[in-house]
């Protein structure tokens, strides 16, 4: 499944942030993610940004207004919507698990579940991560969380196993 686009946008009523993201397959994938999953995913996700690779300055001096390098984002252009594919409902899947797993010393998958129903899976290198903790920051931002999503100080939880060696008990399970 090839990533087509991606967004995070702020829902003040529901107090949540949308993930939002489409493949070449014009299918359309919507996740909801609240205020505590991202504060307790946002360490082992930067974690797993520094093992990809260092963040680009850009990024960690903040860029634009959201976070990105300039010119690379906002949350302002609309979300392609060509007639989408839904293959988890128009719902969003509202997050409640997170498991990352290295792919390889560039790749790793991102697997967000409502529990032990639905879930999604976005594979992504290091830059493609780096501008979602980018967009995640920023939405958190003007969502008035106070959450504190610093790309340095964030406590890192236990170094993950080198590639090609299976973490203990499989892959990591966040939540």
């Amino acid at each position: 499944m090839q990533l087509r686009q991606l967004q995070v946008g702020t829902d003040s009523i529901q107090d949540r942030l949308l993930l939002r993201f489409s493949t070449a397959q014009n299918e359309e994938f919507r996740v909801w993610l609240t205020r505590r999953f991202l504060r307790q995913i946002w360490s082992s996700m930067l974690q797993m940004s520094e093992r990809l690779g260092p963040l680009p300055s850009s990024i960690q001096n903040g860029g634009d207004e959201t976070g990105l390098p300039s010119g690379t984002g906002t949350f302002e252009p609309n979300f392609i919507e060509e007639d989408p594919i839904y293959p988890l409902g128009r719902i969003p899947v509202l997050a409640s698990e997170a498991k990352l797993d290295l792919l390889d010393k560039r790749n790793f998958r991102l697997t967000l579940s409502e529990g032990r129903e639905r879930s999604c899976s976005l594979i992504l290198d290091g830059e493609l991560l780096d501008f979602l903790l980018s967009m995640l920051r920023a939405a958190e931002q003007q969502s008035d969380w106070d959450l504190d999503l610093d790309y340095e100080d964030s406590p890192a939880p236990p170094s993950p196993p080198p590639v090609g060696e299976p973490p203990p008990g499989g892959s990591k399970l966040l939540h």
